[in-house]
């Protein structure tokens, strides 16, 4: 089993910063790609930022410019620095990473969700 554990989120101030991570444990042989989704209440979940193992990156319109994704490998840990928050950035944040388990099958494993919280 695989488990992905976040961290980072809370309340800030328009204009402020956060930093979310998360770790991916496990049985885990390799990790593919690692991103980062939001969810408000009554919409579907959405993208914001994804990184490949090799480092490429792909943004959100809304984010970009504000968001960067990076990530450990040796650590299985992926990050989301968050700076110039806005309102509309409110959202439970999730990770999930598309992992090589102990079972030589690719799955996509998701985090629990961290509360992020910008007010005006």
């Amino acid at each position: 089993q695989v488990q992905l554990v976040e961290s980072g989120g809370g309340l800030v101030q328009a204009g402020g910063s956060l930093r979310l991570s998360c770790a991916a444990s496990g049985r885990i042989l390799s990790i593919n790609s690692m991103g980062w989704y939001r969810q408000t209440p009554g919409k579907q979940r959405e993208l914001v930022a994804v990184i490949t193992s090799g480092g490429s990156t792909n943004y959100q319109d809304s984010v970009k410019g504000r968001f960067t994704i990076s990530r450990d490998n040796p650590k299985n840990t992926v990050y989301l620095q968050m700076n110039s928050l806005k309102p509309e950035d409110t959202a439970v944040y999730y990770c999930d990473a598309y992992v090589l388990g102990g079972d030589y099958r690719y799955q996509t494993y998701w985090g629990q969700g961290t509360q992020v919280t910008v007010s005006s």
